[in-house]
Order: C-alpha cells, then structure tokens, then sequence
C-alpha cells in the first residue's frame, strides 16, 4: 500500500437531507460520493437510526444511512455513536477501501446539550506502521471546542506513535481558526487546502461559502492537490461544501 495514493473526502451531510424544505437526497449524496472516486470518507451527521424518519419519510434506508452510503463501494465503514435521542442517533462514519484492523469511538462531550465524539479507525500502512484515520465534529462554542482538542491533542499523543501516518478530517466549526493553529502546533500536522492553496477552505455556508468549517489534516503524507466540492449539485446535499485531497505517504516523516 505504501506506493498507492490516497483520495481522502470529507462531508457534514446534513442527516441525508437537503437545505430548505425537508427532503431526503441520500441518493444524490450517495451518487457524487461514488463519483469522487475517493477511497477514504469521512462523515459527519450520519443518522444511525430513527425510528420518526423510518416511518414517515419517503425512501428512508432499510437499513442504516452507513451501509446505504457505503454500498459496494467502500466495503468497510465504521460508525461512531454520538448524539442519542429517543427516537435514534447520530454520529460520525468513516467509509474506507481498505479493511479496518480496529476502530473506536472516543467520547468528547462537555455540555449537555452537545454530545460529541472522535471516531478512530486504523488501516494497514507501511512499514512504519499502521494508518491512523480520526472523523470529527467540534461543537459550536468555542470553550466547548478548546475542551474537545485538548481531549484529542492527548489522544492522539498517548494512541498515534509519531512515526505513523495521521489523518484527522471533519467538521471543526473553527470559523475563527483558532483550533487550527493548535492542531498544527502540537501535533506537527499540515492542512490539506491550506497546503496546496494558500489558506483554509471556505465551506460553509454550501450556498455562499465564506466560513472555513471543514478541514483535512495530515501528517506523513505529501499533498498533491485539495479542492472544494460546490459544483454539479454538491450544495444542495447540505449545508457544507465538501472537502476532497489527493495525497500519497511521504517517505519520511516530519
């Protein structure tokens, strides 16, 4: 694997459903997810259940929005419980390519009224050692937020030994980019969009994007090309553009 590049994409997909009235565009998530050609998903507001949804809207999965999104495309996908509700929950995913060799969903929670998580999955790498795969989600507030990357920043410290490849993708709300510098500082990692581009990408809001919200961190992997993903439809699946990076394994890590 260590000669094979990696196209690492990551989205908030809104629930499966589209900005404005309530429509459900799993299918067209589905779709232009296939279309990317990306072997690495990261996801975010994935809907592991609901029992309202199941019952009242039109073409709701039989089964979850993990394995409808998944398919036969991505053979191994992991999911990570976060927000539980009476009637279902909802979380992050990571659909991969290549199989897992394990995966856990670390708790980053700090007000009640936001239940948060890091979902950590490993896939086979090089001769380093394994591929370290981390989808997020901060919260809204900002000490919400510097709580969730100070749990992560000693996460990955104790779990992730510095010679192996990092990928920490998601949803950072970090309009203000505060948790950017951190990140970069602490954990020794480069931003995908910021490395090929200059600067952090607009993705948010998916209709007039002027907020830097998603983000693609990397350590181990040389950059070859990172763009946003507005066009052919993209914005209507949600609220956020997506993000997409072409990158390969370094040969020696920084």
């Amino acid at each position: 694997m260590s000669a094979q590049p990696f196209r690492i994409l990551t989205l908030n997909i809104h629930k499966g459903f589209a900005l404005g009235p309530r429509r459900l565009v799993l299918s067209h998530i589905r779709e232009h997810l296939r279309a990317s050609n990306a072997n690495l998903v990261f996801l975010q507001e994935v809907v592991g259940d609901n029992e309202r949804h199941r019952q009242h809207v039109q073409h709701w999965p039989e089964g979850t929005q993990l394995e409808y999104l998944a398919d036969s495309v991505w053979p191994h996908h992991a999911y990570g419980k976060n927000a539980i509700y009476q009637h279902g929950h909802h979380g992050n995913a990571i659909l991969s390519a290549h199989p897992f060799i394990n995966w856990d969903n670390i708790d980053a929670s700090f007000v009640n009224f936001s239940q948060r998580g890091f979902l950590h999955g490993t896939i086979a790498g090089t001769d380093n050692g394994s591929i370290h795969l981390i989808c997020i989600h901060l919260g809204l507030l900002e000490h919400e937020r510097k709580l969730q990357v100070m749990r992560l920043i000693d996460y990955v410290r104790r779990v992730v030994p510095d010679e192996h490849p990092l990928i920490i993708a998601g949803d950072l709300n970090d309009w203000r980019r505060t948790t950017h510098a951190t990140l970069k500082k602490t954990l020794g990692l480069q931003e995908a969009h910021e490395s090929a581009n200059g600067r952090c990408a607009r993705t948010f809001p998916a209709f007039l994007p002027i907020l830097s919200m998603d983000r693609i961190y990397l350590r181990g992997f040389d950059v070859q090309d990172c763009q946003i993903l507005s066009g052919d439809n993209w914005r209507e699946f949600s609220d956020h553009c997506a993000l997409m990076t072409d990158v390969q394994l370094s040969s020696v890590l920084s």
